[in-house]
């Protein structure tokens, strides 16, 4: 009977499988990159994202920013869209960060995000570079390293439009 259940027809019964993993290196900043992500939010804010994102099925491999914006770096979950993922992770974190104090009482995201493939072979090398944020900064800042990951994934953008 065993037998019977495991074939059809005597043909195996195959379960579809739907296996996907992508890794995806989000960036977005405050609004107007106001220099708020000081080291007194920082860890609680990161910690607090990788929670949302978690809650929508995706894996946090990294997140790091300096005062004004965010690296994350996360395995897209095999059922919801980037979009979504972002709407969440930008949306209840700007909501918890509003609950640490006067003076992030206003406090936004910018409008807009950057999201970028990321194969496999270069997570090590994406991560490491998300890792060292602020040595990257110290030389170069937010504006010119958004223009270059545009460039480098060949987004084609509207700089009226990029930066609130």
């Amino acid at each position: 009977m065993k037998e019977q259940a495991a074939t059809l027809w005597n043909k195996p019964i195959i379960m579809p499988q739907s296996l996907a993993k992508l890794h995806i290196h989000l960036v977005f900043s405050t609004k107007n990159r106001e220099p708020l992500l000081h080291d007194g939010v920082r860890d609680a804010l990161h910690k607090y994202m990788a929670a949302v994102l978690e809650t929508t099925g995706c894996l946090t491999v990294l997140i790091n920013s300096i005062e004004d914006h965010v690296h994350i770096l996360f395995e897209l979950g095999r059922t919801i869209a980037v979009s979504d993922a972002v709407e969440a992770v930008k949306k209840d974190s700007s909501k918890w960060i509003k609950t640490q104090g006067e003076e992030f009482s206003s406090f936004r995201w910018q409008a807009g995000y950057g999201s970028f493939a990321v194969s496999a072979s270069d997570v090590a090398a994406v991560r490491a570079y998300i890792a060292s944020q602020r040595d990257h900064h110290m030389q170069l800042e937010f504006p010119e390293e958004y223009r270059a990951f545009l460039k480098q994934h060949g987004i084609t953008f509207d700089e009226r439009y990029v930066w609130d």
